[in-house]
């Protein structure tokens, strides 16, 4: 399968996701990287790939935090998003592909379905399975260190499979599918720093999140 991954951002390093996700490679999946999506997507483009991967916030780069989305320049933006997963693809939402705001960009958060609140400094997150589901098969609750994302105005279409948990961040959204036409989105909050993207449960999450999202043209 091939897959296309948009990373990078001031906040979340490209090279996080890229390393988090290299055992991937290891199962046959084949990862095509693109930090800087404004210039590179186009709405032909992405629909050689039954999926895309966001892991992303809305800024150009690590370096540039001009925003990713414009009118009048950027091709893909949320509503050419929302088309291709309709027409039956694929759309994995991780970490910083859920830090957009509906102030700042109202499209992507009705397209996701979540919108960003905060986080409080990396802490002890408790990650707890709460729906039976294929994304969740084999997947037992786990712990990590991580940023614990706290999420608002979430769509009413969505299926809850995970629960988060914090001291400071208390028990938050960890996890949702949603289907949207012939197409699937799934959200997944935790995946910070390398050590998420390191741990067996998540990596299971992972793997079953792109399987599923990918069988929407089924």
């Amino acid at each position: 399968m091939n897959i296309l991954v948009l990373c990078d951002d001031r906040w979340h390093p490209g090279e996080v996701v890229e390393k988090g996700m290299a055992f991937l490679k290891e199962e046959g999946f084949r990862l095509d990287f693109v930090k800087d999506a404004k210039d590179i997507l186009t709405p032909e483009g992405i629909r050689h790939y039954p999926l895309l991967v966001n892991a992303k916030g809305n800024a150009l780069n690590c370096g540039n935090d001009a925003p990713w989305f414009e009118d009048g320049v950027t091709e893909v933006g949320p509503k050419e998003l929302e088309s291709y997963v309709r027409e039956g693809g694929g759309f994995l939402s991780i970490h910083a592909g859920n830090s957009f705001t509906a102030k700042t960009c109202r499209d992507y958060t009705e397209f996701v379905g979540n919108s960003f609140v905060t986080h409080p400094p990396r802490c002890h997150v408790e990650v707890a399975v709460t729906g039976k589901h294929p994304v969740t098969e084999g997947v037992a609750d786990f712990c990590i260190r991580d940023e614990h994302y706290q999420l608002d105005q979430l769509a009413g279409d969505i299926l809850p499979l995970l629960t988060t948990r914090s001291e400071n961040g208390g028990v938050q959204m960890g996890g949702y599918v949603r289907t949207m036409g012939k197409g699937r989105i799934c959200v997944l909050t935790p995946g910070h720093i390398l050590s998420v993207w390191e741990n067996p449960q998540f990596r299971k999450l992972v793997r079953n999140a792109i399987c599923w999202c990918a069988g929407g043209q089924e």
